[in-house]
C-alpha cells in the first residue's frame, strides 16, 4: 500500500462511537460467519488439490485463497436505543461492480421477512482484519436499505495471545475531511447476549469430538485444562479483592460503601457450604452418582458376557452342523 493509501485509509477511521447506541451481539452471528468463511476457505482449498493449486498461483491470488473474504447481511431489531443482531445470512459479492448482489440481497431479505416479521436488516458483516476504503462503497449502498448500519467484522487468524473475541463492530457517521462531509467507520462497544437455545449450541460446538480422532483421554484433559484455567482465574480475582479489602480495612485506601455493599450481596447469594443441610444434599447426590456409576459398570459388563455367550454358541452350532458330535460339559 502507497503512503497516499495508508493516509486515505487512517483517515477514515475514528477512534469510537458516539451515537450512543447500545449493541448487543448474539453467538448465531459469529457462528454463522465462521461457518461461512470455513465452508468457502474449504472449497476454494480442497485437500486434494492444495499442493497444485499453491503452485499454480501467484503469491496475491495464494494469499486470497488462504483468507477468502465472505460477505453477509446481520438482522435484529432496535429498541430505543438498543441495537441486537440476532442473526445473519449469506450474500453473494459481484467482482464486476465491486459490491453486493442487489437482486440476491433484495429476495434473501423477503424471505428472512417471512420467517423473521419482527427483524429488520441491521447491516452487514465481513471477514478480515481491518475496515478498508473498499468496505465503504459496500456499506454506502445498503444506506437505502438501513439509513444508518452497522458493520460486522471478524477476524478469522488465529491469534493465540488475544484474550477477546475477534469480532469488532463499526458505525458510520459523518465527519467533515478537508472541508467536505464524509462518511468514516468508526469502533463501538458491544456485548453477547445469549439465550437458552444459543447457550445449548455453542456448549455442544465446544464439545464436539476433534476431527483428529482424538481420544477420550485427550478430551478429558482439555475439559480438566479449562476447569482448572477457571478456577485458577477465580483464585486470582479472589485475591485481588481480599487484598483490596485489607486494605481498606487497614485505613491505606479509602472507605467505598458501593464496592462492600456489592461485596456483602455476592458474598450472600454464594450457598452456605458448612451448613448441614448442604452436607446432606452433597453426600445424597455423591451417592446417587457412584450407584448409577456402579449400575453402569454392571450393565456394561452383562452387555459383554452375553456376546461372549452368542459368539461361542454359534461357534458351538457351527461345529455341530460340520457332522461330529461334540462332548459338552
Amino acid at each position: 500500500m502507497t503512503s497516499a493509501g495508508k493516509k486515505s485509509r487512517e483517515t477514515s477511521m475514528a477512534p469510537s462511537s458516539s451515537s450512543g447506541l447500545t449493541f448487543k451481539l448474539h453467538p448465531l452471528v459469529m457462528l454463522n460467519i465462521s461457518d461461512h468463511f470455513t465452508r468457502v476457505k474449504t472449497q476454494l482449498n480442497p485437500p486434494a488439490s492444495s499442493c497444485a493449486a499453491g503452485n499454480g498461483h501467484s503469491s496475491g491470488d495464494a494469499m486470497l485463497l488462504q483468507n477468502p473474504r465472505v460477505y453477509g447481511c446481520v438482522i435484529g431489531a432496535q429498541r430505543g436505543r438498543t441495537v441486537e443482531i440476532f442473526n445473519s445470512f449469506e450474500l453473494v459479492f459481484d467482482p464486476t461492480a465491486d459490491t453486493l448482489d442487489r437482486s440476491f440481497l433484495e429476495k434473501k431479505q423477503e424471505l428472512y421477512k417471512k420467517v423473521f416479521p419482527d427483524f429488520y436488516v441491521l447491516g452487514w458483516y465481513s471477514t478480515g482484519s481491518d475496515a478498508n476504503e473498499s468496505d465503504m462503497h459496500i456499506h454506502k449502498s445498503l444506506m437505502d436499505i438501513n439509513e444508518s448500519p452497522v458493520y460486522v467484522l471478524l477476524n478469522p487468524a488465529i491469534n493465540h495471545a488475544q484474550k477477546d473475541l475477534p469480532v469488532t463492530i463499526y458505525e458510520s457517521e459523518f465527519h467533515v475531511i478537508d472541508g467536505i462531509p464524509q462518511p468514516i467507520f468508526v469502533h463501538t462497544s458491544y456485548t453477547i447476549e445469549t439465550v437458552e437455545a444459543e447457550r445449548i449450541s455453542v456448549d455442544h460446538v465446544a464439545h464436539l469430538k476433534p476431527s483428529d480422532g482424538g481420544s477420550a483421554a485427550t478430551q478429558l484433559a482439555a475439559h480438566l485444562t479449562g476447569i482448572h484455567s477457571a478456577i485458577k482465574m477465580l483464585n486470582s480475582r479472589i485475591r485481588v479483592l481480599y487484598q483490596y479489602l485489607v486494605a481498606m480495612q487497614k485505613g491505606d485506601i479509602p472507605c467505598e460503601n458501593s464496592l462492600l455493599r456489592q461485596v456483602s450481596s455476592l458474598l450472600r447469594s454464594l450457598p452456605a457450604a458448612q451448613s448441614e443441610k448442604f452436607r446432606d444434599d452433597f453426600l445424597m447426590e455423591y451417592n446417587d452418582k457412584l450407584l448409577m456409576s456402579y449400575l453402569a459398570m454392571v450393565t456394561n459388563c452383562t452387555s459383554n458376557m452375553n456376546e461372549v455367550v452368542d459368539k461361542f454358541s454359534t461357534a458351538y452350532e457351527k461345529s455341530s452342523r460340520r457332522g461330529g458330535r461334540t462332548a459338552f460339559m
